[in-house]
């Protein structure tokens, strides 16, 4: 036995250090899938957002373009439509509450006259107000 022990062992290599780079690579995947989430989420809420606006359009184009000629009508759309609006700032807060005024007479009669100047001045008035 002796003798197999001054037998010098050419098979085997010694230890080699081996660089680990695992955290580096973790972190910048972890890097990269943040920064990825990240611009999806902004992305998301920038088409919501253009969304929001083209649907708040198309309300203020409804509400530009109500048929006059049937008051009652017209007054129960524009008090619906109108409503949405009013919350922008004091002023069209006010600019609505006037309008809301002059067309609860064409509200609630069962016949009603066809809107006055004084109504539709208020109106288009209103509609000028409006951000959009």
């Amino acid at each position: 036995m002796s003798q197999m022990a001054d037998i010098p062992v050419n098979d085997i290599a010694p230890l080699v250090q081996v660089h680990d780079y695992s955290i580096y690579l973790f972190g910048g995947s972890v890097t990269i899938a943040f920064v990825i989430t990240l611009s999806l989420i902004l992305f998301v809420l920038k088409k919501w957002r253009a969304r929001r606006l083209s649907e708040r359009k198309r309300l203020y184009h409804l509400l530009g373009s109500i048929d006059l000629s049937d008051s009652k009508r017209a007054a129960y759309k524009i008090s619906e439509l109108g409503r949405i609006f009013s919350a922008d700032n004091e002023r069209t807060e006010r600019a609505y509450h006037n309008l809301f005024e002059r067309l609860e007479p064409y509200k609630y009669a069962p016949k009603v006259e066809p809107f006055t100047e004084e109504v539709v001045g208020y109106y288009r008035l209103y509609l000028e107000i409006i951000d959009v």
